[in-house]
C-alpha cells in the first residue's frame, strides 16, 4: 500500500505540469503567422501599385520574413490569423478593385485605407469580410455610387466613409441605396462618419432613417452631405448620441432644445447651417458638453447663460450669428476652455474680469462687438498665444502687466 501510494502522487503531480507546457507550446506555436495568411498578404501587396519609397508599411512586408504577424500595419489573433490591417496613408493609387487576396481575409476585424488614392469605385468584395467591425475609408479617393454589398457587413460598429478634402471633385454618394436601405440592417453600428458623401436624394428623411434603423448610435458626423432640416424629433429616440456633427448643411431650421436631453452629448457642431430662430439656452448647460460650434449662422440668435459651476466646455464658437447680451463672470466655472471665438456678434458691456482666471485659454477673439471698459489682465494664462479684441468699445491700452508671467 505504501509502495501505491508513492507512485500515485508524482502522477497526480506530473499530469497537471505535462497540461501547463503542452498548453504553453499550443499558444506559441498558434500566436506565428499563418502560412496562407501569410501568403494572401504578399498576394495582397503584389495587387496594390503605391510608392515604395513614401511607404512606411507595405515596402517592409518581406517574403523572407516569416512573422507576418509582426510586420507593420498587421495585426493578427492568438491563432496566427489576420484580424487587422492598418494601411492609411501608403499612397496606394490602384490595385484593391482586384484583390481577391483581401477579400479572401475571412478573420478580419479592422481594416483602415483612409488617406490613400485610389479614384476608383468602392469595390464590392469588401463585403466578404463579414467579421469587419471597424471600416475606415475616409479620403481614400474612392467615387460614385457607394455599394449596397456594403450593407451586408452587419456586424459594423463603426463606418467611415467621409470625403472631405478639396481635390475629390466626384464625392461618394447615397442615391441608389438611400440612406435608410444602406443602414436598415446596420443595428450594432455605433460611429457614423459621412462627411462629404452626397445625400441630397435623402431630403429631410435622414433623421428617421437614423433614428429608427441606428439605435445604438454614438457618433454621427454628417458634414457636408446636402442634407436639409428640420431637425426632426425623432433623433430624440437616439438616446446615447454623444458626438454630432453637422455643419455645412442647409438644415434652415431652428435648433430643438431636445439637444440638452442628450445626457451623453460632448460634442455639437451645426456652423454654416442656415439656422434661425433663439438658441436654446439649456443646451450651453449639459454637463458633459466639451465643445460647442454654431459660428456663421447669422439668422440664429441667443444669449450665453449662467453657468454652474465644474463646467466641461473647451470650446465655443459663436462667431458670425446674432449672438447677443453680456458675458456672464461664471464663464471661469469651465476652467478648461481654451478657445472662445465670439467674433462679428453683438454682445455688449464688460469683458468679466473672471476670464483671468482660465488658466487653458488659448485662443480668444472678441473682434467686431460691443465690448465696453477695461481689458483684463491674463497673468494665469500661460496658453494664451491669439487674442484679438479689436473693434470693440474698449478702453486703456494693452500692456506687458496684462499678460505677466506669460
Amino acid at each position: 500500500m505504501k509502495m501505491m501510494a508513492t507512485l500515485y502522487f508524482p502522477m497526480v503531480l506530473l499530469i497537471p505540469s505535462f497540461q501547463i507546457l503542452s498548453g504553453y507550446h499550443i499558444f506559441l506555436v498558434s500566436s506565428q503567422c499563418l502560412d496562407d495568411q501569410k501568403s494572401l498578404l504578399l498576394q495582397f501587396k503584389g495587387s496594390l501599385q503605391y510608392d515604395s519609397t513614401l511607404s512606411k508599411k507595405l515596402a517592409k512586408w518581406n517574403d523572407m520574413t516569416s512573422e507576418c504577424c509582426n510586420w507593420n500595419g498587421v495585426t493578427c489573433n492568438l491563432f496566427g490569423h489576420v484580424i487587422a490591417l492598418e494601411l492609411d496613408d501608403e499612397t496606394i493609387s490602384s490595385g484593391i478593385e482586384n484583390s481577391s487576396a483581401l477579400f479572401s481575409l475571412q478573420y478580419l476585424e479592422s481594416l483602415n485605407l483612409a488617406d490613400n488614392m485610389f479614384n476608383v469605385g468602392i469595390p464590392v468584395g469588401i463585403d466578404n469580410l463579414t467579421n469587419l467591425k471597424y471600416l475606415n475609408l475616409s479620403n481614400a479617393g474612392f467615387v460614385g455610387q457607394i455599394p449596397i454589398t456594403l450593407s451586408r457587413l452587419t456586424r459594423l460598429v463603426t463606418l467611415d466613409l467621409s470625403t472631405i478634402l478639396p481635390f475629390f471633385d466626384q464625392p461618394l454618394k447615397l442615391e441608389n441605396p438611400n440612406l435608410s436601405h444602406f443602414i436598415e440592417n446596420s443595428t450594432e453600428l455605433r460611429e457614423l462618419y459621412l462627411d462629404g458623401v452626397d445625400l441630397s436624394s435623402q431630403r429631410s428623411e435622414w433623421c428617421q432613417s437614423l433614428s429608427l434603423h441606428l439605435p445604438n448610435l454614438t457618433v454621427l458626423s454628417l458634414r457636408d452631405c446636402q442634407i436639409s432640416g428640420p431637425l426632426d424629433e425623432s433623433l430624440t429616440k437616439l438616446h446615447f448620441l454623444s458626438f454630432v456633427q453637422l455643419d455645412q448643411n442647409n438644415l434652415s431650421s431652428t435648433v430643438p432644445e431636445y439637444f440638452a436631453n442628450f445626457s451623453n452629448l460632448t460634442t455639437l457642431t451645426l456652423g454654416s447651417c442656415n439656422l434661425q430662430g433663439t438658441f436654446p439656452e439649456r443646451i450651453f448647460q449639459v454637463s458633459v458638453l466639451e465643445s460647442l460650434d454654431l459660428s456663421i449662422n447669422k439668422l440664429l440668435r441667443g444669449s450665453i447663460p449662467i453657468f454652474f459651476r465644474n463646467g466641461s466646455l473647451r470650446r465655443i464658437s459663436l462667431s458670425y450669428t446674432n449672438f447677443s447680451g453680456s458675458l456672464p463672470e461664471s464663464i471661469s466655472n469651465h476652467q478648461n476652455l481654451s478657445r472662445l471665438e465670439l467674433s462679428n456678434c453683438n454682445f455688449y458691456g464688460s469683458i468679466p474680469s473672471t476670464m483671468a482666471n482660465l488658466r487653458n485659454l488659448g485662443y480668444l477673439d472678441f473682434s467686431f462687438n460691443n465690448f465696453t471698459g477695461s481689458i483684463p489682465y491674463f497673468r494665469l494664462s500661460k496658453k494664451l498665444t491669439y487674442l484679438d479684441l479689436s473693434r470693440n468699445g474698449l478702453t486703456g491700452l494693452l500692456s506687458r502687466a496684462h499678460f505677466e508671467g506669460l
